[in-house]
């Protein structure tokens, strides 16, 4: 197939787009800039933020209609293109071929039987887009010059990507005309679709994501207008807001990590074919193979000619990801400065390296609580003396490792309060949303309904449904204390010997804590919103429960830094000191 030519065509509507003097946008794109780098709105107000934002932004659209170059025909007139491109840099296209699944879109679809563990696809460096590929493409100059561009590989790539699209000699053009015209990603959402997604924990990272975007979008315009090092680059004669928000939705759909060439860092790529393949239960895996300089994907099962399932080979373009069983809600939990009780459980906190405040997960799974909120609870809710003893007691140190372990409560007394808690906190999280599930489920039942829509109710009902779980638990975990309580039952002694079963034990709720990092703080398996390009970084963007906004620092949030552990264990030390005095039967510590 040959290539298409490359015109100027309508995104939307009809007829020619209002000539717009470039004085008059570029005053367009300063106010829009001025709005969207101004102070955080108050708590309360990021609405009303949002949709002045956007009403710039839609003006700045309605000026530049008609302006955006796109290819002509469809993504499928160009696959055939891609694979002959594979080909002949190198890629393996053998085992498969480029197929439609219907609403989950095109992916690629076994020709021939793969067996497990089998190599089945590799592409070579020269085939992918990199941030150093941008440093040796036009963009270079003024990537060496510019430092929000150094300093953000994801906003590198979309600019990259735009510049590489307006090239029609681009060695990349067989990929980029295979990309979609457009996404389902937030960015795309309307006014009214992004408001059903209010009260959720998405919100916020919805509305910081386009605000962001737009900031970038009003920025990079005035730098491509401006800049001497910018004169060359295709973009200076059409760089419109719609483009940006292509490129950017392309980018976060498909970006990954890759070693640089000297395999001394990683850095960001855009791997053809390959991100046309995915599976949600690890059913590939990938790596990246130095010494022969290519991106490598295993097969981990069997899979037979023309295999298409749903949940196997998809492509991850902003859609809600059903039944995830890493959905999770996040909850930040902290103890109270001014309680009286606060050194003492700050004390315990630190000694388990649970920070006093922090961000934890209800989970959609049983237990809804992790390790560390099991311990953090148990001490959130520790009476004096109860504390005295994991500070003082015989054995208290190691002590410390059964906080997290559901085998050894620290009295049925506290079992039934953390419960009691979860089941109630639970309970008045589910009352801030404004709809119940029920009324989710019967909208989710309306066929009118928008794809964006739908997905954003999607996601609210998820959220609620482990906020439901939650609270059930509770109730269920607090009534069985409770009987414990009754019957007189007495509690489960921790031996010595159990710090070898804690230490080998495959259930996270038996690892100890000090061993383990919080979740909160993982590596990037949740879709992150970068703090200035609100690109999502890590991979694809599933939307699951994963998506919660960013919790603002406080005094109180984070890890007990070295001088607060140091007033801490001053004052611990001397509010026990009478207990040390008066209790001689205790041994010192």
């Amino acid at each position: 197939m040959g290539k298409k030519s490359r015109v100027k065509t309508q995104k939307s509507g009809s007829g020619a787009s209002a000539v717009v003097s470039p004085k008059e946008m570029m005053n367009l794109v300063s106010e829009l800039l001025q709005k969207c780098s101004s102070a955080a709105p108050s708590a309360g107000k990021e609405w009303e933020e949002y949709i002045q934002i956007r009403a710039l932004v839609e003006k700045i659209r309605k000026k530049q209609k008609g302006m955006s170059v796109v290819f002509e025909g469809s993504r499928e007139d160009y696959f055939s293109d891609l694979m002959c491109w594979a080909q002949y840099s190198g890629a393996s296209c053998d085992s498969f071929t480029v197929a439609n699944f219907g609403k989950e879109g095109y992916g690629l679809r076994a020709t021939r039987e793969i067996k497990a563990e089998e190599l089945f696809l590799w592409i070579p460096r020269k085939m992918l887009m990199t941030v150093e590929s941008a440093q040796n493409s036009v963009l270079g100059p003024l990537y060496s010059q510019d430092r929000i561009l150094q300093a953000m590989g994801n906003v590198t790539l979309a600019l990259h990507l735009l510049c590489e699209r307006a090239i029609p000699s681009s060695p990349w053009q067989p990929y980029i005309r295979t990309l979609p015209q457009d996404y389902d990603t937030p960015l795309y959402y309307q006014q009214d679709e992004v408001r059903h997604l209010l009260g959720t924990q998405a919100v916020q990272d919805v509305l910081s994501q386009y605000k962001n975007t737009a900031r970038q979008y009003a920025y990079f315009y005035k730098l491509i207008q401006t800049h001497p090092a910018a004169s060359k680059l295709p973009l200076k004669d059409s760089f419109t807001f719609d483009d940006y928000r292509w490129a950017v939705s392309s980018v976060m759909t498909r970006q990954n990590q890759i070693p640089t060439e000297d395999g001394s860092r990683v850095t960001l790529a855009l791997i053809p074919l390959w991100d046309m393949c995915n599976h949600t239960s690890g059913l590939i895996t990938t790596g990246y193979n130095l010494e022969d300089d290519r991106c490598e994907c295993v097969i981990f099962q069997c899979w037979q000619s023309g295999d298409n399932n749903a949940d196997d080979f998809v492509i991850h373009n902003g859609f809600f990801f059903q039944d995830n069983a890493h959905d999770r809600v996040k909850i930040k939990l902290g103890i109270s400065k001014s309680e009286r009780l606060y050194a003492m459980k700050a004390e315990v906190l630190a000694r388990a390296g649970i920070p006093a405040s922090s961000i934890f997960a209800l989970h959609c799974n049983e237990p809804p609580i992790s390790a560390q909120l099991l311990a953090f609870l148990r001490v959130f809710c520790m009476t004096e003396e109860e504390l005295k003893d994991y500070l003082l007691g015989e054995r208290a140190i190691n002590k410390i490792f059964t906080l997290g372990n559901s085998e050894f409560p620290v009295s049925w007394e506290n079992e039934i309060k953390l419960w009691t808690f979860l089941e109630t906190r639970a309970a008045l999280l589910l009352k801030t949303y404004k709809t119940t599930s029920e009324e989710d489920r019967s909208m989710l039942e309306k066929p009118d309904l928008s794809l964006h829509s739908r997905v954003a109710i999607q996601l609210r009902l998820a959220e609620k449904q482990i906020l439901e779980k939650a609270s059930a638990s509770g109730r269920a975990k607090r009534l069985h204390f409770q009987k414990k309580l009754e019957e007189g039952a007495p509690l489960p002694r921790y031996e010595e010997s159990d710090i070898a079963l804690l230490e080998n034990a495959d259930s996270d709720a038996k690892l100890p804590i000090i061993l383990r990092k919080l979740e909160e703080v993982e590596e990037g398996q949740e879709i992150q919103v970068d703090e200035h390009s609100g690109l999502l970084n890590g991979g694809k963007a599933v939307y699951g429960t994963d998506i919660s906004p960013p919790v603002e620092a406080n005094e109180d949030s984070g890890p007990v830094q070295e001088e607060a552990k140091e007033n801490v264990s001053k004052e611990v030390h001397s509010t026990l000191d009478s207990v040390k005095r008066s209790n001689d039967e205790r041994p010192h510590w």
